[in-house]
Parts: structure tokens; C-alpha cells; sequence
């Protein structure tokens, strides 16, 4: 069996938890810049229509109420860590997708000791951290997440092994895992809104529909899904962007938001024991519009001189000129755990 957990409102909740005072307000999460974006809404504030990814201009106007307060990443990590080494109790492998989200193989095959597991970490969350974490247990990994987000806030759901199809048949193509916004409009249009639709399609129309994916879709939509839990989730790359209050035209401004983006990238490589040799910057001018550059250096890195130099190098091949810049972003690919000596020579062929 397979459980799905998820925190709820991760980065609000731990506000919460941290301040009583904020607990029962409606609050997002959110940085202090004219273009802050909300990270997370906690639950009072949804009602609402507040939202994590909405302007948090547009959240103030909805919830004049709204508390705000900034994110603090070093927090959600320590955390995250807490959390993460209850998941692992009785678990045979843990697969995180993010800071407050993982998928866990259980040891046993019966779905009530499942349950009986998933309970017991639901339990210790909230007794050892002060969380809640929202469950889903199936035999499949996207039942599990299906189930989890059904479950929230602070629930638990699981799906009878041999019942996947008659569970998924009613749901919202959009829960479908591969199917986004576009295709769900185009779906519409042939009056196709149901997964049960998708796996009653005959090959033919699949292939119109989905080209070759298309046959992996409707086995997913008829409960098929074969893919296990991977304790080793592969980091492919660290980066860190900022988002200018006002579009930045000057170089040293520029220059120096990417010495600081770099030193970020360093410390995050550090604190998860990674070195990178790909080195890039992205830019987002005024007109929305985005380009990027990238070089590698000789020998994998996590040395925030290194990063920067290397950062500032793909910065003057971007030929900005005098561009209106909205956002920039440096990051850092080509991941190893490999311990290599550091090195401020580049590869002069890239």
C-alpha cells in the first residue's frame, strides 16, 4: 500500500503554530514587494478567494482583513525535517515531492493496517510538531494523492484496492494526472468531463485526443498505475529569483541582486550536501518576455564566488543593454552529491 501525505497550508500553518496570535485569523504568506505574489492562504482566509499565486494587491482587496506575513525558509525546512522522520516510521521508502509533501510505501498489503499507519502519522504530527497533515492510502500512487487532496483539510482517505476504476469514473477529468487547462478545454469541447469517459475511449480516439500518451492515460483512468514509491528523489537543480519592486535597467543593480542570488543558491547547496556544474541566469524583462543563459564550469561546485562569477558571465552574454528587467533568477544544475575539490577556472569551450 501507498500513502500520500500532505501538510495543510504549510507555510501558514507554521505561522500559526509559531504565533498564537495569528491562529484562527485569515493570513497569507507572502513577501513585502509592490508584485508579492501569496505563497500560502491559511484555511480562514479562503473562503475568501485567497489563494496561493494570486497578487497579494488582489488578496488585500478580497480579505481586507488579511494578515500577511513573510516566509521564512530556514523555519520550513527544520520542520520539514521533523516531519519527514515520522513519515519514515514503519515506511519501507519515502518519496518527497516538496517540503510538505511525500509519498510512503508501507510495509503491509492490507488496507486497514494502512489506514492504522497513516492515522498513527497523522497522529504524531500534530502531537510532536503542531501540524496537521491530510492522508490518502490506495494501492497506487496517484489514487493516494487523489485521495489526500480529497481528505483536506486535516482528513484521511483511502480507496479499496479493486475499486480504483469505480472511484476515479465520476471525478473531473482535471484530477487526471497529464491533463492541463488546455486539454481539459479541448476535452470539453467533445463533451468529455469525466475520467470514466477517458477510459472508456476506444484506441482510435486516444490517439487523436493524446497522440501516443494516449493509451497511458486511459490506463491510468481505469485505476492502472504501476509506478512505485523512489526513496532517491533526484535534485536536479537549486535556484533562487527575486522579483524587482520596479523593473531594474541599471547593471550594478543587476550585478549586485545576482551576488545575492548566488549566495542563496550556495547556502541551499550546502545545507542539502550538493554541488552543481551547470550555472545559469534567468531574466524576465518588462515585457514579459523570457531568455536565459548558461555555461558549465570545470569541476561541480556549491562555492558562492564560483556561482556568482559564473552567474555574472551568462548575465553579459544575455546583451541586456539597457532592457527593463522584472525578474532574475540564478540557479544551479547538473547535480552531484560527488565530494570535488572547488575550482574558480570555467570551461573555457562552453
Amino acid at each position: 500500500m501507498i500513502a500520500h501525505f500532505d501538510i495543510d497550508a504549510f507555510y501558514a500553518s507554521v505561522a500559526q503554530r509559531d504565533d498564537p496570535a495569528l491562529r484562527g485569523k485569515p493570513l497569507a504568506v507572502a513577501g513585502s514587494s509592490r508584485r508579492a505574489v501569496v505563497l500560502t492562504a491559511s484555511y480562514e482566509a479562503r473562503p475568501f478567494g485567497v489563494r496561493s499565486a494570486i497578487p497579494l494587491f488582489k488578496a488585500k482587496a478580497l480579505c481586507p482583513d488579511l494578515l500577511v506575513v513573510p516566509p521564512n525558509f530556514v523555519r520550513y525546512r527544520e520542520l520539514s525535517r521533523e516531519v519527514f522522520a515520522i513519515f519514515a516510521r514503519g515506511a519501507t521508502a519515502v518519496e518527497g515531492l516538496s517540503l510538505d509533501e511525500a509519498y510512503v510505501a508501507i510495509e503491509s498489503d492490507d488496507l486497514q493496517a494502512a489506514v492504522a499507519y497513516a492515522q498513527s502519522v497523522r497522529a504524531a504530527v500534530r502531537d510532536e510538531v503542531g501540524l496537521t497533515v491530510s492522508a490518502g492510502v490506495a494501492a497506487q500512487k496517484m489514487l493516494a494523492k487523489i485521495a489526500s487532496d480529497a481528505a483536506k483539510p486535516d482528513g484521511l482517505a483511502a480507496v479499496e484496492p479493486g475499486t480504483e476504476a469505480a472511484y476515479l469514473a465520476p471525478l473531473p477529468v482535471a484530477r487526471l494526472w497529464g491533463i492541463g487547462p488546455k486539454t481539459q478545454t479541448r476535452l470539453a469541447q467533445r463533451n468529455l468531463t469525466t475520467i470514466g469517459q477517458i477510459a472508456a475511449l476506444g484506441d482510435d480516439d486516444l490517439y487523436a485526443l493524446f497522440g501516443r500518451s494516449g493509451k497511458e492515460l486511459r490506463e491510468l483512468a481505469r485505476g492502472h498505475d504501476s509506478r512505485g514509491v523512489s526513496p532517491e528523489r533526484e535534485t536536479r537543480s537549486v535556484s533562487s529569483e527575486e522579483t524587482f519592486e520596479y523593473d531594474v535597467r541599471d547593471e550594478n543593480e543587476l550585478r549586485a541582486a545576482v551576488r545575492e542570488l548566488s549566495a542563496d543558491v550556495a547556502r541551499r547547496l550546502e545545507a542539502a550536501g550538493l554541488r552543481g556544474s551547470t550555472i545559469g541566469v534567468k531574466v524576465k524583462l518588462g515585457n514579459f518576455s523570457i531568455l536565459g543563459r548558461q555555461m558549465t564550469v570545470a569541476v561541480a561546485t556549491r562555492d558562492a564566488a564560483t556561482i556568482e562569477a559564473a552567474a555574472l558571465r551568462c548575465l553579459e552574454r544575455a546583451q541586456l543593454a539597457g532592457a527593463a528587467v522584472r525578474l532574475l533568477g540564478v540557479r544551479v544544475a547538473s547535480i552531484t552529491e560527488e565530494q570535488a575539490r572547488e575550482l574558480s577556472l570555467f570551461d573555457q569551450g562552453l
